[in-house]
């Protein structure tokens, strides 16, 4: 089947989709499956628009809102995870996953679902290691800190993704894997993104967390996002035993959704014919969650998981067949991701704007069913017993009472020695941030709609390529000695009316440094928001 792939869509809905159908018209090729590697801004009011770590002024509504309300509908179905600009109060009422409009499903701070008979894993927002140990504890109203710890990776989402062991088709995740930039053509990477070469010498852009699952998980495909750049990569993981077969993993990080080139690629996936156009649950992850329920932690206090050693009675989570069994009884063997999706808070109305629309703090009806369903923590409705409670550090107050500093954590060192999972130099084509100014007051709020009809697409349609199964790597620097059998796993198609060029793919050697620590430099964000970050 064909699965279309974006990067960061940043609210852009339409132009997203638009995209797809000038496809069809112009090459006739309908994507069976839509995935978006984060970034998604799945704002549907003015109150959403304040929950984004963006500063006033690049809070726009775009047009998700016509598909919450149902004015409009995904033409496919569209499956996507988290990044680091989203409303998130709105994907926080969905933790284990669910709809956020018609045909566009979310697949929770982490998550399994099948397709086609294709398995496709995610993990949500971006890597901090001062954050990672902790708790999912935050709700909203969000303070200046809360409202980017929110979509910082937690630890216990990990553990549990390194519960399984059958095979992942796609992942999906929005910082890219630390190290993957050693497997593609950094010389192009670097002559593009020049502000990249100081973590990619130190080895430390990108995400630890995400590197530990390409390690374990060896998926197929791996798709990211988050630097705005296009970059291939072919990486061949090293076999534990003698038993195991030879794995690969054809990774791909996309460009922005915006006017650039590249932001959508089209891939072809072995699928089962034989089974339906569903959205299914995976039973072995529904029984990795059912397994690892008791770790749930909604508390700022941090914690490491369950360890092979004397601390603990039990590491080892992993399923039994046995277990995977349980789950499909439980479901009559009907793996169908029911279609539940209800309207949890007003959709803007351009009539009637609300620029003072409070966030709040809501309990899906689809997690409510769902943790019911199958036994589980429903985890807002755990973090409002806390608030309620009157509980220290399960509150969601405009202040916190303890403040963790934003090098790591009080009670003990990070096992990560960076937490650079994103770009820390300075970005010339960006804007200068100014992170010793103060935060941007998120009481106000900037509602910008989209207009009703966007600029015509460029006639050279350079938005969109087309890819076989075998992910090229443009690799004019490359010297590793194993380039001329990569070189016959195929090249890539480029659907573009100017040019159809085909690229070899290729891995290139490099050296990777241990992750020895270095001094942390602000962080430039500029391609798309200027906002004050302490994200560094």
């Amino acid at each position: 089947m064909k699965v279309a792939v974006a990067g960061c869509c940043h609210g852009a809905l339409d132009k997203m989709y638009e995209t797809l159908e000038l496809l069809q018209r112009r090459h006739n090729v309908r994507p069976d499956l839509l995935l978006c590697c984060g970034d998604f801004q799945a704002v549907r009011n003015e109150a959403d628009l304040r929950c984004m770590a963006v500063p006033a002024k690049y809070r726009h509504m775009q047009t998700f809102y016509r598909y919450y309300s149902g004015e409009k509908k995904a033409p496919v179905l569209t499956v996507f995870i988290g990044g680091n600009h989203e409303a998130s109060n709105h994907l926080q009422e969905l933790p284990y996953g669910g709809w956020v409009a018609p045909n566009i499903y979310y697949l929770g701070y982490a998550g399994v679902v099948r397709f086609r008979g294709v398995r496709i894993g995610g993990i949500s927002g971006i890597f901090k290691s001062h954050d990672y140990r902790k708790g999912h504890f935050e709700c909203p109203p969000y303070n200046q800190q809360t409202i980017r710890s929110a979509y910082h990776v937690r630890n216990i989402e990990v553990f549990k993704l390194k519960q399984l062991k059958r095979p992942i088709d796609i992942f999906m995740s929005h910082d890219w894997p630390r190290s993957i930039y050693h497997y593609g053509n950094k010389k192009q990477l670097l002559k593009m993104k020049s502000f990249f070469r100081q973590e990619v010498e130190n080895n430390t852009l990108g995400s630890p967390a995400a590197s530990e699952l390409l390690q374990h998980l060896k998926p197929t495909y791996w798709f990211s996002a988050h630097l705005h750049v296009k970059f291939a990569a072919f990486m061949q993981h090293e076999t534990t035993s003698k038993e195991e077969l030879p794995k690969a993993t054809k990774f791909l990080a996309l460009d922005k959704c915006l006017p650039h080139r590249d932001f959508l690629q089209i891939i072809d996936v072995e699928h089962d014919p034989s089974a339906g156009d569903s959205l299914e649950y995976d039973a072995e992850w529904i029984a990795v969650l059912k397994a690892t329920n008791s770790l749930v932690n909604v508390t700022q206090s941090t914690w490491n998981m369950p360890e092979k050693n004397s601390l603990y009675a039990k590491w080892d989570y992993s399923v039994t067949e046995e277990a995977v069994k349980e789950v499909l009884e439980e479901l009559n063997h009907d793996l169908t991701i029911p279609y539940n999706f209800t309207l949890t808070a007003a959709c803007y109305d351009p009539s009637k704007p609300q620029k003072h629309m409070e966030p709040v703090h809501t309990i899906n009806p689809q997690t409510t069913e769902f943790c019911a369903q199958f036994g589980l923590t429903d985890i807002n409705d755990r973090i409002q017993q806390a608030k309620e409670e009157g509980s220290g550090r399960g509150e969601c107050e405009e202040e916190e009472e303890e403040e963790m500093d934003s090098t790591g954590s009080a009670e003990e060192p990070s096992e990560y020695n960076t937490d650079n999972s994103g770009l820390s130099s300075f970005n010339p084509d960006e804007i200068m941030l100014d992170e010793e100014g103060g935060d941007e007051d998120l009481s106000t709020c900037s509602v910008d709609p989209s207009p009703d009809h966007p600029p015509e697409f460029s006639t050279s349609f350079s938005d969109i390529r087309i890819m076989p199964d075998s992910m090229a790597v443009s690799s004019d620097d490359a010297t590793d000695s194993n380039n001329e059998e990569l070189e016959k796993s195929g090249g890539s198609k480029q659907v573009e009316e100017r040019s159809s060029t085909e690229r070899s793919l290729k891995r290139i050697g490099g050296d990777e440094n241990g992750n020895s620590g270095v001094k942390k430099i602000k962080r430039r964000n500029q391609a798309i928001y200027a906002a004050e970050d302490e994200d560094k």
